[in-house]
């Protein structure tokens, strides 16, 4: 049986969202100061100088054109969207187009990508939802976005910063979730709650292309099974690094 001190701890780390109520956190729990993410943000973005502004990437396009593919990219990569945005767009160019698609047309254009089925539904499903909903057009709150199936805070983050220009919060694809961790800007695989602890560690200004630079340091270096380590500049804050030393 749990001790008692043990479980009043628990249950005050719990409330404090440092625990995603499965397991223990990877790393020892440590409150990163914000000069210090904010340091650790320039040193990366220095290294990644053109990760704010990638080109070929899917968040380029129109506000109905960043939505699709991104709801798309789910469980894929971003050249794997690509290559089905040219096909796609030429047959389905708008919201009103693609919600009258028949979905085994759609499946053919993206079967390429994983869960095909369950995408083409969406699409489909998203467009209609523009129609009934926004007058054809995506909205633009995260609250409305919230509203369109397929769409989570990811997608909705990812559409109103590099559709829209807003920042309203952070993207936690599979790389800003493992280097959050890594580094030690948060202390649970709570996606909701990573994003929260980044927001309250970087300024507002950043974070929009503070995913997109995790995403370039998490491709270049910090892999998930073979981390370069010897190569990362940031090595000497990470606490990834300070524990595997010990």
């Amino acid at each position: 049986m749990m001790a008692r001190g043990s479980r009043v701890a628990w249950s005050i780390l719990e409330r404090l969202g440092r625990f995603d109520g499965g397991s223990n956190p990877p790393y020892p729990i440590r409150t990163m100061k914000q000069q210090d993410a904010a340091r650790i943000y320039a040193t990366l973005l220095k290294r990644y100088p053109d990760a704010r502004e990638p080109a070929g990437k899917i968040c380029r396009g129109t506000p109905f054109e960043v939505l699709i593919l991104t709801i798309l990219s789910a469980q894929t990569t971003d050249k794997a969207v690509l290559k089905v945005k040219k096909p796609l767009f030429l047959r389905y160019p708008t919201p009103a187009k693609l919600a009258k698609a028949n979905q085994e047309d759609v499946e053919m254009i993206i079967h390429s990508l994983g869960y095909y089925h369950a995408k083409a539904k969406n699409l489909i499903a998203a467009s209609q939802a523009l129609l009934d909903n926004f007058g054809g057009s995506v909205p633009e709150t995260m609250d409305e976005l919230l509203t369109i199936p397929g769409v989570g805070r990811k997608t909705a983050n990812i559409v109103l910063y590099h559709a829209m220009g807003k920042n309203e919060g952070i993207a936690v694809d599979t790389h800003v979730r493992r280097l959050a961790q890594r580094i030690g800007f948060s202390d649970t695989d709570n996606v909701a709650v990573i994003e929260r602890d980044l927001m309250r560690l970087f300024s507002q200004d950043t974070w929009g292309d503070l995913t997109d630079v995790l995403i370039a340091h998490g491709r270049a270096t910090c892999d998930a099974k073979k981390p370069l380590c010897g190569e990362c500049v940031i090595s000497g804050e990470c606490r990834g690094v300070r524990k595997n030393k010990d």
